[in-house]
């Protein structure tokens, strides 16, 4: 609208009074629409698998919630279920008098996020609805070690440009993506600075992606992994480990990821566990992730670094040790013991799982000292190992964590399934549909 010469002081005060009224009133529709919308889906990341689902919000629940009138509330909803941002189930009966409750429901399959990531052996696109569901995913492996950016970034754009393609064609809007990386991101500028293992350095990734109509952020992987455990019933702070070829770490404090000054912390594949030991791909010698980093696990147990992670679970369940992924004790008989006559491959795999997780403990001790967080979420392919890692790591921290004494730290495997890192981002991307929604009504 083109503004009108003002031919007065008088006139022009009044104008600018105006302008500002309705500026300020325009600013609360847009807060009171990111209430409800917030509400709506707040209650719907409120149950965590396995348990009994939990009834979704009607209007009034919305409003009592929010402390808005229902009047208001209604307007919003109908507002945000216009934009295909949330949807309305069938009424069900209630308590209350009245008509029966409408429950609103975060909508499938009308706006999407899209999580990409490049890994050390594998590239990958997953795209998430608003209502938490997968509606698209491809990962293809390869190898990436001391690869050409250029031509790994490309690819992953081609995968994610066919991704938005399909999305598109399915009447879906695809809000952005995150790429994940294994490496030092610049939290402020989004540039890589190095990914040891990719042998990448001193990188803007974005635009070799080739996505112009896409907006791309990036981040660490083990940091959007991190995110991906809080849609889950992770506690609120905690200190979450990716582990691959390289080492990761996420910190949560209060449910919000803490980056520091850059967002180059929890890199804690490259605290020294032996200064005197191997060479690590970052230059150091005796780094945690030549002791617990997959590769070196799967040589210590004498396979190669590249054999699946398959193989060596198998080992190990060979020997009638615990379950992969559970919670319950290992087998070491204390941090990478073992008798000495006992030289079969199953036994090799245990010591070699036991010396990792004797390393990722006294490692880990440093960081809830440094953190003071009570729970550590193992993730990645510690994931898989969890069963038989957690003992050793537990003793670790009780060992070398002042506060054990007083308040051991819980030990836990992640619970965000594979490639976690591809649904935290895609998570991270929706997060900001949610707190602004009017962008998309």
């Amino acid at each position: 609208m083109t503004a009108q010469p003002t031919t007065t002081q008088r006139t022009a005060g009044a104008s600018a009074g105006s302008g500002e009224r309705a500026s300020r009133q325009h600013t609360l529709r847009e807060r009171n629409l990111r209430l409800v919308a917030r509400a709506v889906y707040d209650a719907a990341a409120a149950t965590s698998p396995g348990e009994p689902a939990i009834v979704p919000p009607s209007r009034a629940d919305v409003a009592a919630a929010t402390g808005l009138t229902r009047a208001t509330v209604s307007t919003l909803v109908d507002r945000l279920v216009a934009a295909r941002l949330v949807v309305e189930l069938p009424p069900v009966a209630t308590q209350r008098a009245g008509r029966p409750a409408v429950p609103l429901v975060p909508a499938p399959r009308t706006v999407v996020g899209l999580g990409l990531e490049v890994n050390v052996d594998y590239l990958g696109v997953r795209a998430l609805d608003l209502a938490g569901d997968t509606v698209a995913e491809h990962v293809e492996p390869g190898a990436f070690h001391d690869s050409d950016p250029t031509a790994v970034l490309a690819r992953l754009g081609a995968l994610a440009s066919d991704a938005v393609s399909r999305l598109e064609a399915d009447g879906m809007r695809v809000a952005g993506a995150r790429l994940a990386l294994p490496g030092l991101v610049d939290a402020r500028t989004g540039e890589l600075e190095v990914a040891p293992n990719l042998g990448w350095s001193s990188l803007d990734p974005v635009p070799l992606l080739g996505l112009p109509d896409v907006a791309v952020q990036v981040a660490n992987e083990a940091k959007l992994a991190a995110l991906a455990e809080l849609a889950g019933d992770a506690p609120d702070s905690f200190l979450y480990v990716s582990g691959d070829v390289g080492i990761g770490a996420g910190i949560v404090v209060d449910r919000a990821l803490f980056l520091a000054e850059r967002g180059w912390n929890g890199e804690v594949g490259h605290v020294v566990v032996d200064p005197a030991g191997p060479r690590c791909t970052c230059g150091a010698h005796g780094c945690l992730e030549q002791y617990a980093g997959k590769e070196a696990i799967l040589r210590a147990a004498g396979l190669p670094g590249d054999a699946p992670l398959g193989e060596l679970v198998g080992l190990l369940r060979s020997d009638g040790g615990p379950r992969a992924g559970g919670d319950g004790p290992g087998v070491v008989d204390g941090p990478g013991a073992l008798p000495s006559d006992d030289a079969t491959p199953a036994a090799q795999v245990r010591a070699a799982v036991g010396r990792a997780g004797q390393a990722l403990g006294s490692a880990l001790a440093d960081f809830v000292n440094l953190t003071g967080v009570s729970t550590v979420v193992l993730g990645g392919v510690y994931t898989a190992l969890g069963s038989w890692l957690r003992e050793p790591v537990e003793a670790g921290l009780a060992e070398r964590v002042l506060a054990a004494p007083f308040a051991p730290v819980a030990v836990r495997s992640a619970r965000a399934g594979v490639h976690a890192a591809l649904s935290g981002g895609a998570r991270e991307v929706l997060r900001e549909v949610v707190a602004d929604p009017a962008a998309w009504g």
